[in-house]
């Protein structure tokens, strides 16, 4: 009987020190404080767990995230830091939502039986602020290569992946890329009549519209040009190096030469820059033709403009040395006949040195075009014939950024290949520059 009891003692001794091993263990996987008796499942493990209370704000930041969460995944991707949506892009009476691309037509002007005709106006409204940047085209219709350009730009921008809204008009003047011809129907040079006027002439009115209804909309602008009849440039920018905002402009085009000059009253990048807006000329080969190196060149510098403006990333880097800034002078021929050159476009030349012959197809004489001082050749005529006096090769300058700073801003530059009364500021009525004038052979 002694034995009995005290065996049932031991039996209760042991179960009472597997209890708290079992409440113990209990504890630690609920992860909260230790429980008092029996009431611990009921009291302790439900209560500490705050699912149904924290599930409210759940709700919340999901819709946060739902309306920028295209806007977070686009930001992570293109690199640029996450931020709120912006608002549509306005043009045109159009609304262009961000990460989105529209074309938008833009009426110039009536043709005679009063129907309007429209020019296309691509938009690319990237999904994170920036600057507005408007590329133009065929502001002169004989000339291919800026519309060439224009196109391999818009359509390789991704606008989910942009800060800021590409504005490109690939062919603004629309009458003469119609006929091939690089004036407007009136035969007015459409680049000499900028910002325009409302009531003015044709070209006056078409300037007015495009100028107001696009330009002014933009933060920086660059107009794609070539050579003028039967003239060929090497890929350069056209700038006012003595504007502290153009010349910041000038830095995003990576090796591409720079020709410090101010622009001639009436070209549309004379009147953005008057206007307050930034803008460039990038020439490029010559009219009438398309010349897939110049294309590619000009398409490769608007695309480091645009990382350079914040735009896009920059996934690349030029092989080349940085722009050199250059003046310059048009060499002459001395007699009319056929052009035949000895040196090409980019070439190094010196004083004295040969740069061409001009030969009378009756009499066989010959005259040497020979460069006046030590240059490079940035302009030059295609082998043709030619009058006394033509522009026949344009030599370039090198100046130091530096030198170009501490100049004074230069004057408009009267291009001596076509110096003549009719390069003052356009009236509104009166073509600043006609056809029966020798051509400017830029711009």
């Amino acid at each position: 009987m002694i034995r009995f009891a005290t065996d049932l003692l031991r039996a209760g001794l042991m179960l009472g020190c597997l209890v708290p091993l079992a409440t113990a263990t209990e504890t630690v996987d609920d992860d909260g404080p230790p429980p008092a008796g029996e009431q611990a499942p009921a009291v302790v493990a439900d209560p500490p767990a705050p699912a149904p209370v924290a599930e409210p704000a759940a709700p919340v930041d999901a819709a946060a995230a739902a309306a920028d969460g295209d806007t977070q995944a686009v930001g992570d991707e293109a690199g640029f830091p996450t931020v709120a949506p912006v608002p549509p892009f306005r043009l045109l009476g159009a609304k262009v939502p961000p990460g989105e691309t529209r074309t938008l037509a833009w009426f110039a002007s009536q043709h005679y039986s009063g129907i309007d005709s429209a020019a296309q106006v691509l938009v690319a409204h990237g999904s994170r602020p920036g600057k507005v940047l408007c590329i133009t085209a065929a502001v002169h219709g004989d000339e291919i290569n800026g519309v060439e350009i224009a196109r391999r730009v818009f359509h390789k921008t991704n606008p989910t992946q942009m800060a800021g809204t590409l504005v490109v008009v690939p062919i603004t003047n629309l009458h003469g890329f119609e006929r091939g011809y690089r004036y407007l129907a009136d035969r007015r040079d459409l680049n000499r009549y900028f910002p325009g006027s409302a009531s003015g002439s044709s070209a006056a009115r078409i300037a007015h519209s495009f100028f107001h209804n696009i330009v002014r909309h933009c933060d920086a602008l660059v107009d794609l040009h070539t050579g003028s009849f039967h003239r060929t440039n090497l890929p350069q920018l056209r700038a006012d190096l003595g504007n502290p905002e153009v010349l910041h402009l000038t830095h995003g085009f990576g090796a591409t030469a720079v020709l410090d000059d101010r622009g001639a009253p009436g070209t549309l990048r004379r009147a953005a820059c008057d206007a307050g807006i930034p803008a460039v000329t990038l020439e490029a080969g010559e009219p009438m033709r398309l010349q897939t190196n110049e294309v590619r060149h000009g398409a490769k510098a608007i695309r480091s403009l645009m990382a350079h403006l914040g735009i896009v990333k920059k996934s690349w880097r030029w092989r080349d040395p940085q722009p050199v800034y250059y003046e310059s002078v048009w060499v002459r021929a001395s007699r009319g006949g056929i052009l035949l050159a000895s040196v090409g476009l980019g070439d190094t030349v010196s004083a004295g040195q040969v740069l061409g012959v001009v030969t009378d197809p009756i009499s066989n004489a010959r005259a040497e075009v020979v460069a006046p001082h030590d240059g490079r050749v940035i302009g030059m005529a295609v082998n043709q014939m030619v009058r006394p006096g033509y522009a026949v090769f344009r030599l370039g300058m090198e100046r130091s950024e530096e030198e170009m700073i501490r100049a004074a801003p230069p004057p408009a530059m009267v291009d001596d290949a076509a110096a003549s009364p009719a390069d003052a500021a356009p009236d509104a009525q009166t073509p600043a520059w006609t056809p029966t004038d020798e051509p400017r052979p830029d711009e």
